[in-house]
C-alpha cells in the first residue's frame, strides 16, 4: 500500500482539511499543534470495496487503519475453514495484532465486509508519537483499555457453552453489527455452525 502524493490539503478535503483521526484521539485526551500536524502529514485515505483484503498474510505489517465508513472483520484459516476471531465498524482502529509493531508474518486476514473507508496509519507514525509526545502515550493507553475490554467480552463469548447464550450475548454486545454483517460470519464469529444459527434465530 502506497500513500497518494497529494497535499495536506487536498487529501483532507472530504474530511473538513484534517485526518479524521485527530477527532478520535481527542475523544481520549487534548492533542498539541505538532502531533495533528504530523497526523495530518502521515496518515491518508484509503478505500476498499466489499469482500476485498485490506491485509493477508502475504503482506508486510505496516499500517493501522481508522474506519470512517463500513465493517472490517479479521479471521484466520484452519485448513480451509474460516475462523472470525473479531469484527469491527466505524471510528474503532483495526490491524493485524499477532505482529503489531514487529517484523514477521501473520496468519490473519483482514477483510471489508463493505464498502469501507479507512484511515490508514504507519506503524512508524505511532513508534514517532509515543516516543516524543507524553499526550500519545495517555490516547494510547486510554485507547488500549477500550480494546482490552473489547477482547474481554470476546473472549467471554467464546467460552458460553450454549450456542443460543452466544447468540443472545451477541445481540447485547454488538446490536448494530446483527443487521450488516452476513450470518456465516456471525456464525464463524460465534463458532457455531450456519444451520445452527439460523435455527437458534428462527426459535427466538
Amino acid at each position: 500500500m502506497i500513500a497518494v502524493n497529494l497535499s495536506d490539503e487536498d487529501r483532507w478535503k472530504k474530511y473538513n482539511n484534517f485526518s479524521p483521526l485527530i477527532s478520535i484521539f481527542k475523544k481520549f485526551h487534548p492533542l498539541n499543534d505538532e502531533i495533528e500536524r504530523r497526523i495530518n502529514q502521515h496518515t491518508f485515505p484509503v478505500s476498499y470495496k466489499k469482500n476485498k483484503y485490506l491485509v493477508s498474510p502475504v503482506d508486510r505489517n505496516k499500517f493501522l487503519f481508522l474506519i470512517v465508513k463500513g465493517v472490517v472483520r479479521g479471521f484466520i484459516k484452519d485448513g480451509t475453514a474460516e475462523i472470525t476471531t473479531w469484527i469491527a465498524k466505524e471510528n474503532e482502529v483495526v490491524g493485524t495484532i499477532r505482529n503489531l509493531w514487529v517484523e514477521g508474518d501473520s496468519e490473519e486476514y483482514l477483510q471489508a465486509l463493505e464498502d469501507v473507508d479507512l484511515i490508514a496509519i504507519p506503524h512508524v507514525l505511532s513508534e514517532y508519537l509515543y516516543e516524543n509526545f507524553t499526550e500519545a502515550n495517555i490516547v494510547g493507553r486510554k485507547m488500549m483499555e477500550q480494546y482490552y475490554r473489547s477482547a474481554e467480552e470476546r473472549a467471554y463469548l467464546c467460552r458460553i457453552s450454549s450456542a443460543e447464550k452466544r447468540y443472545k450475548r451477541f445481540l447485547v454486545s454488538f446490536p448494530d453489527l446483527i443487521n450488516r454483517v452476513s450470518l456465516k460470519h456471525i456464525a464463524s464469529f460465534l463458532a457455531i455452525r450456519l444451520e445452527t444459527l439460523s435455527r437458534i434465530r428462527a426459535k427466538i
